[in-house]
């Protein structure tokens, strides 16, 4: 009599989190979050572009050991879209293409080298690194199948992203978009989104009581 043996197949879990906090501080979380809504409205209008923050990233199917969790990330050719993680096998075989990293204080210099070793080998093609403390940027483009280190980014603009790298103030990253505005933090965004609401309530106002007056001299507005 034959025996029956069976097999079982076990899952590859790929965590989503790894139960550390996104930032290691509020100044760090700011810059991130600066760059990844500005950058979410650049892109707003195309579907393919693919934007994320500190967002696992999966490149090699089996191998859940080997991941990195870019600060922000930028995914051309993907749609937009909510994701556990992003495993690239699942994502057309396409990696991100430009990645941002912002310092904080327990960042150290093996750690850095760990970060460019892992986007150089699986095929980041812009990798920014912004200092808050500092308001310092450096970078690196792909030459080949190197990432090499640019020079001073103050004017630089992505070739990718068609951003220009202005000069750093703190929490503000001192990026612009091509059409020269600069990105700007939520509060900001707001409170000038305010000011625009108060004044079209005034306009409307003042057209209001205009029309009120020339009624009082028997002309009806629509037909002045």
């Amino acid at each position: 009599m034959a025996m029956q043996t069976t097999t079982t197949t076990t899952e590859i879990i790929y965590p989503e989190t790894d139960g550390e906090p996104m930032a290691s501080n509020t100044q760090q979380a700011e810059v991130m979050m600066t760059i990844k809504e500005n950058l979410d409205a650049l892109f707003a209008d195309r579907p393919d572009v693919f934007v994320a923050i500190d967002h696992f990233w999966y490149p090699v199917e089996g191998r859940p050991d080997i991941r990195q969790a870019p600060d922000v990330m930028v995914v051309i050719g993907r749609p937009k879209g909510h994701r556990g993680s992003y495993k690239q096998w699942e994502e057309g075989g396409i990696a991100p293409q430009v990645v941002f990293e912002v310092v904080s204080p327990g960042n150290t210099e093996a750690e850095w080298a760990q970060k460019l070793e892992f986007y150089e080998r699986y095929g980041v093609q812009e990798y920014y690194i912004y200092d808050p403390d500092r308001s310092e940027w450096r970078g690196y483009v792909r030459v080949g199948d190197r990432l090499e280190a640019l020079g001073e980014l103050e004017g630089w603009v992505s070739p990718l992203l068609g951003v220009r790298f202005g000069r750093g103030c703190g929490t503000d990253p001192g990026l612009y978009e091509p059409s020269g505005r600069r990105f700007a933090g939520y509060v900001e965004v707001r409170r000038a989104l305010e000011a625009a609401l108060a004044r079209e309530m005034e306009a409307r106002r003042r057209a209001e009581r205009l029309a009120q007056k020339l009624r009082e001299l028997g002309i009806e507005p629509d037909e002045a």
